[in-house]
């Protein structure tokens, strides 16, 4: 089994940064890529970055300069630092990887349970 797990969510001023971790654990053959999605109340699912194996990434419009996604191939953690947050960040996110389990040998999304985030203004 494998789980996408985060921490690091919460209440902050517009103007001000966070960081969110998300560690993928459990019976992992590789990792094709990791990310984060966000999904604002009465909003779809968007994404926000991904970084792949090889340390690509595509960042949406809407985050770049201000987000900044980082990895730890050890630890299969990846971060997110978040800078500059504006009310329209309040989102829930929703870490994301492209990964194969031992047990399948395919790849797959798996997504973690979600970590609220709400700017205010």
């Amino acid at each position: 089994q494998v789980q996408l797990v985060e921490s690091g969510g919460g209440l902050v001023q517009a103007g001000g940064s966070l960081r969110l971790s998300c560690a993928a654990s459990g019976s992992i053959y590789s990792i094709n890529a990791m990310g984060w999605y966000r999904q604002a109340p009465g909003k779809q699912r968007e994404l926000v970055v991904v970084i792949t194996s090889g340390g690509s990434t595509n960042y949406a419009d809407s985050v770049k300069g201000r987000f900044t996604i980082s990895g730890d191939n050890a630890k299969n953690t990846v971060y997110l630092q978040m800078n500059s947050l504006k009310p329209e960040d309040t989102a829930v996110y929703y870490c994301n990887g492209d990964m194969v389990s031992r047990s399948s040998l395919k790849a797959m999304d798996y997504w973690g349970t979600g970590s609220l985030v709400v700017v205010s203004s």
